[in-house]
Formats: C-alpha cells, sequence, structure tokens
C-alpha cells in the first residue's frame, strides 16, 4: 500500500508539472486553454468518483486508439473529479494517469469540487475516501491533490464555437483576460467563483443569487452578452445532474453530466465527441 501511495503521489507531481503546459494542439494561457486544432473533442462533466463511467467513456470514443493512429484527439475534462464516489481515489488516480500518458491530448479544468478552501462545495469527503485507502499517508496526497487543484486552468475556448466551463459564465467580465486571469484577480473579484458556481436558470433574464450560497443563475441576456465577448456560439458546462445532457437558453448553453447512480440516481449520463461546428448537444453520447 505504502508502494501504491508514493506512486500517487509521484502521478500529482508530474500533473503540476503538465497541467499548464501546451501542445500543439492547445495553448494554455493562465487560466484559459485555447483549443487550436482537433479531429475530435472528447468532453467528459462530473465524474465524482465514477470510475467505471470513465471507462465506459474510454471505450465508447476509443480514445486510445484514435489518438495512437490519428494524433489530433482533445479529452477535456470539465471538473469535479472526487468527492460523493466510493471510488474517488481510483478515479482520480485514472485521471491523473491519462493526463501524464496523453500530456498533448488530455486537459483537465477545475470544478467547483477543486475550488479554493473558502469556496469548497460540501459534502468534501476525497479525505474520508484517501484516508480509507491510504491510512499512513492519506494527508500528504490529499494536501499534494489540493496543491494541484489550485493550478488547474478553469476554462477552454474554441473560437468562434464553444466555451467550455464547469459552472458557468460570469456577468461582469470585461474581456477574455478577465477569464484568464480568474485565478489571480480571486478572492478580490469573483469570476473565479463564477466560472466554478454558476448555474443557467430560464426563469430569469439577468442573474440573481445561486442558492448553492456561491456564484449566481445567470439568464439567457448574460449568456448573449458573454458569447458576443468573448466571440463564441455555445457554451459548454456540467455542474448540475441530469441524464446526461441538459439544455438552457435556447440551446444556447449545453449541460453534460457524466456520472451515474447515487446521490443523483440519473437513469443515464453522456459525454460530447465534437467533430465540427454544429451545436454541441448533437454529439451527445449516452449511456
Amino acid at each position: 500500500m505504502s508502494s501504491d501511495a508514493q506512486n500517487f503521489l509521484n502521478l500529482i507531481e508530474e500533473c503540476k508539472r503538465l497541467c499548464l503546459k501546451s501542445s500543439k494542439l492547445f495553448e494554455v494561457k493562465e487560466g484559459l486553454v485555447e483549443l487550436k486544432h482537433y479531429s475530435s473533442l472528447i468532453v467528459i462533466g462530473d465524474l465524482h468518483g465514477d470510475l467505471e463511467s470513465l471507462e465506459i467513456i474510454l471505450r465508447l470514443s476509443d480514445f486510445k486508439r484514435l489518438v495512437e493512429e490519428r494524433g489530433d484527439v482533445l479529452l477535456l475534462f470539465l471538473g469535479d473529479y472526487g468527492d460523493r464516489g466510493f471510488q474517488t481515489p481510483e478515479t482520480i488516480y485514472e485521471i491523473l494517469k491519462l493526463k501524464t500518458s496523453y500530456p498533448e491530448n488530455v486537459i483537465t479544468l477545475r470544478g467547483n469540487h477543486e475550488s479554493p478552501p473558502g469556496l469548497l462545495a460540501h459534502p468534501h469527503d476525497t479525505p474520508f475516501f484517501l484516508k480509507r485507502r491510504y491510512p499512513d499517508k492519506w494527508l500528504e496526497i490529499y494536501q499534494s491533490l489540493m496543491d494541484l487543484y489550485d493550478m488547474l486552468p478553469h476554462a477552454a475556448i474554441v473560437d468562434g464555437y464553444a466555451f467550455f466551463v464547469h459552472g458557468g459564465v460570469p456577468y461582469n467580465i470585461k474581456s477574455k483576460e478577465d477569464v484568464a486571469n480568474a485565478r489571480k484577480l480571486h478572492p478580490s473579484e469573483n469570476i473565479l467563483e463564477q466560472l466554478l458556481w454558476n448555474d443557467p436558470s430560464d426563469e430569469i433574464l439577468d442573474i440573481t443569487p445561486s442558492p448553492r450560497g456561491a456564484g449566481y443563475l445567470f439568464g439567457k441576456n448574460i449568456t448573449l452578452r458573454f458569447t458576443r465577448l468573448i466571440g463564441v456560439k455555445y457554451i459548454v458546462r456540467s455542474h448540475e445532474p441530469c441524464n446526461g445532457i441538459s439544455l438552457s437558453h435556447d440551446g444556447l448553453v449545453t449541460t453534460v453530466f457524466s456520472r451515474k447512480g447515487p446521490p443523483y440516481f440519473n437513469t443515464k449520463a453522456a459525454f460530447l465527441n465534437i467533430k465540427e461546428g454544429d451545436a454541441p448537444y448533437s454529439y451527445a453520447v449516452y449511456f
């Protein structure tokens, strides 16, 4: 078990070195990843320790084979890797292993369950699952993971097409650079909080405080302003449980949820396998 724990620690350290490094397929600009080109863009929503769903997605998307054959395939995670699922350590390990094995093809974004301490979601039971699996090294692993989470980018963009984020779009940005610099601006500016915590609503047009206790609910007017400002057509996000895919704001916002089972008990989960420039939801793969 001690060797397993050390392997986990080594993996985290390697991911710290890689998580903000650009490749020929994408460029990391502070907390914003600009996706340059791809033949397939595989987008995974919340997993919350659901190792089985991750394995299903890798099989259905044929990610590893496609990378070996074509090279220009991207795998984009939208955050929320652990908490709530009993296989939280194993799921996080496999995601980090994917990043180290395919550093030019895998992008790991930050979710609200990877938030800074003052914004961290509850229940946050990753420490419990780590302690159960690594009783002697769990605290060292956890602290190293939290350091890694604070380094992760928080959004990705395909210029002219779509913006990818865990939570939602901020109402108060003035430029794309505000998104890129959200981590530096936190906590004096609440842009990072909104990127990780906001939810779309079809009941309002502008914004209202979120019942979650962090972030806002944002209406279609906010989506339209944001997409015009940064030059995209669509928003792709996760953060809310649904039966795989949920649409808001007349299809401008796609929510993708990739975990199945308790505590959500959704009957379906999904991922996106984007090929061209059609609406993101048209590329949904359910399982």
